[in-house]
Order: C-alpha cells, then structure tokens, then sequence
C-alpha cells in the first residue's frame, strides 16, 4: 500500500526508519541521474565518514564516579568465613565506570562530474542526514565546511532537506514556512540560491539538476522515486502512524493528518 500522504512521508523520520530510507533513497537518485545525464558526464557516489564518542553527540555526559562503594566489614560479622561474604566483598571492591563507545558514522552523497575535455566536479547532490542538523554534532560542522566552500562557487549545490527535526542550515533570508525544503545553488551565482518549499501535503517538486555551460539542466522527479522506496521497502508495514510526531503539528495539519490516516484505515479494512 503507498504511503498515506502526497508528499513525504513524516513518519519514516518519527519511527527511527531514516538509516535505511536514506541509502535506499541516494542509491534511486544516482541511478535515475545516470540514465538521463549527457554523454560527457558520469555520476558516483561519495561518503564522508568521521568518528565520534557517544557523548559528543548530544547524550548526557555522566562522569566516571563509583556507583559502588568500598564497603568495611562490621565487627559483628568479620568472623564468618562463608563464600558469600567473600563474594560480597568482592563486589563491594569493585568500582563501576561508564566507557567511551566511539561510533563511526557514514554519510553518502552524489556527485556529477565532467570528464570532457578533464574531470572537473559540477554538482554536488546532499540529502541531509540528522547528524547535519544537529547543533554542534560533528556531522553538522563538517558539512557546513563543504557547503559554505561550495557556495563559494566552486561548484553547484543541491541540498534536499527531508527533515522536519534538527536545526536548519543557516542562511541569511529565512527559511520557507513548510516542514521541507530543497535549495539550489549554482556556482554562477553563488551564494544567491533558489529554494523550493516542500510537503507531506502534496507531491515534492521536480528539481532542475544544474549542468556546465551550455549544458541544459536535467530534471529530477523525486517524489516518484520517494514513492518507489517507500514501496519497494515495505515501509507501509513498518511504520507505526499512532506515533505522536516531532516538531509537533499545527491544529490544522493535525487535524488534515488525521483525515489522511483515517481514509487509509478505511481503505484497508475494504481489502479481501
């Protein structure tokens, strides 16, 4: 069954399901470029990887103090020899402490280049990932690096922001009143961008993918490939639509969300 709204879906992101709709997500994309792109250019995938410890990214951070003190025998038992005051002992002796977990994160990006007459990146694709959008998380600064060099000029940019939580990139104008939005930048006119609002009430706009001069762009149809991940992948069976969202909603979007689910409902208690 397809998803319940036209646009994207909001509880791939409430239900924790992003870590495998993102890849699944990139991997259409490419795919969809590299069959529609002109000769003389190639399109791959790029990642950056970097480590954190666990309480870097936002978790609280307990220093390392003894839940278990060192305890001293009474007199009043000191002279019974049995293995369980011995084992007590020894556990009394014992000081607990929390380890650091370093936990390596991957973050997948496209890239189309040139290769005639030299190899020469044009287009850089990003789907934003929660770490992105995470105050003061590694992946936020890394990617604010790349992005403020490519809105420099160094090539265009087109960033595809799929997230209603997190923290948004920053920018001079305001953003769009709309849970999601897709900006483009292109090197010509850096840093001016154009950014289209989108929604989980209507389809996701066509993106026009810019090219090299006198290349016309192509255009990429995401909510087609949005809908066939979300087929494919059988995330009408792994969500769970009872669950409350973050940022929570309006009363008029809550109110049209409630409509939504309930013809969905209605629709599959008609099923043979």
């Amino acid at each position: 069954m397809p998803s319940p709204f036209p646009g994207m879906d909001p509880f791939i992101e409430a239900c924790g399901r992003w870590e495998d709709f993102h890849p699944k997500l990139i991997s259409e994309i490419e795919r969809a470029l590299a069959a529609t792109l002109p000769e003389r250019y190639f399109v791959s995938l790029g990642e950056r990887a970097y480590v954190v410890l666990t309480d870097t990214e936002g978790k609280d951070f307990k220093p390392f103090v003894p839940d278990v003190g060192i305890a001293t025998p009474s007199a009043e038992h000191s002279s019974q020899k049995n293995t369980t005051a011995v084992a007590e002992t020894e556990e009394a002796e014992a000081i607990s402490m929390e380890a650091f977990i370093a936990l390596e994160f991957r973050e997948t990006f496209i890239e189309i280049h040139e290769h005639d007459p030299e190899e020469l990146l044009v287009t850089c694709i990003e789907v934003l990932s929660p770490s992105n959008k995470r105050r003061g998380s590694k992946g936020r600064k890394l990617y604010i690096r790349k992005r403020n060099a490519l809105l420099l000029g160094t090539a265009n940019l087109v960033e595809i922001d799929l997230l209603r939580g997190g923290q948004r990139m920053p920018m001079i104008t305001p953003w769009p009143a709309s849970p999601y939005a897709v900006l483009i930048s292109r090197e010509q006119r850096a840093p001016h961008c154009k950014v289209w609002p989108a929604h989980f009430r209507r389809p996701l706009p066509a993106i026009p993918i810019p090219l090299s001069s006198p290349d016309k762009d192509v255009r990429l149809e995401l909510q087609p490939i949005i809908d066939e991940v979300y087929a494919r992948s059988h995330f009408d069976r792994r969500l769970d639509y009872s669950r409350p969202l973050q940022p929570a909603l309006s009363d008029e979007e809550s109110s049209w969300m409630a409509e939504q689910l309930r013809l969905r409902s209605g629709a599959q208690s008609k099923e043979p």
